[in-house]
């Protein structure tokens, strides 16, 4: 090894992977159903169906609670002011509507709800 080649392997700077972006994961109880990664901006309702998943959907206001779904994991943040598809015992127990809900890093969501 020539003293060239040394100094420029110790001159190299360590190469690192982007950091992995955030994934929904959709499950049925323990079954994984599908995953896809999370565009900000975009519904729960959105990502199931970019997953190949058809979540119902009614109103898409979060009037009528169709939608509701189970947040397993991560965060989907709420209004300020509960829509009437939801109240909050059903946000304790991790309701979350998928017609307005808007993930935010990783999230794992149950398409059932918490009843």
């Amino acid at each position: 090894m020539s003293a060239g080649t040394s100094s420029l392997e110790l001159d190299e700077k360590p190469k690192s992977s982007p950091p992995p972006a955030p994934v929904i994961r959709f499950l049925k109880g323990a079954e994984l159903l599908g995953q896809c990664p999370v565009n900000p901006g975009e519904t729960i309702v959105d990502h199931a169906e970019a997953c190949g998943i058809s979540l119902p959907t009614n109103c898409t206001s979060g009037t009528c609670g169709t939608c509701m779904v189970s947040l397993i994991l991560g965060e989907v943040p709420l209004p300020e002011i509960l829509p009437p598809g939801l109240d909050d015992w059903l946000v304790d127990e991790g309701a979350r509507l998928g017609c307005i809900g808007k993930p935010r890093g990783d999230v794992d969501i149950d398409i059932r709800p918490p009843l």
